[in-house]
């Protein structure tokens, strides 16, 4: 446990930021998840699905909660198993 007044102060503020962060990653992932889904299955809604989970994914990224690459990378394997369209 810190002593230090402001590491006491950071340690909240840091925890505040990782709750907040987890919720926005959790969803991140769940769009992800329900958009390959789609796309797999053939769903006529996996458009809007991608562009959601594609909106989510720079969200994250640009709040700094991932970093760009992986951004670039989620993104690439989501629409490289899109339905052409």
């Amino acid at each position: 446990m810190a002593n230090i007044k402001s590491q006491k102060k950071r340690n909240r503020q840091n925890e505040r930021r990782r709750v907040a962060n987890k919720g926005i990653r959790s969803e991140m992932k769940t769009r992800i998840k329900t958009a390959s889904a789609a796309a797999e299955a053939g769903d006529p809604e996996a458009d809007a699905k991608l562009r959601l989970a594609q909106k989510r994914i720079d969200a994250a990224s640009s709040r700094g909660i991932i970093h760009a690459n992986k951004a670039a990378r989620l993104k690439s394997r989501l629409f490289r198993n899109a339905p052409a369209g």
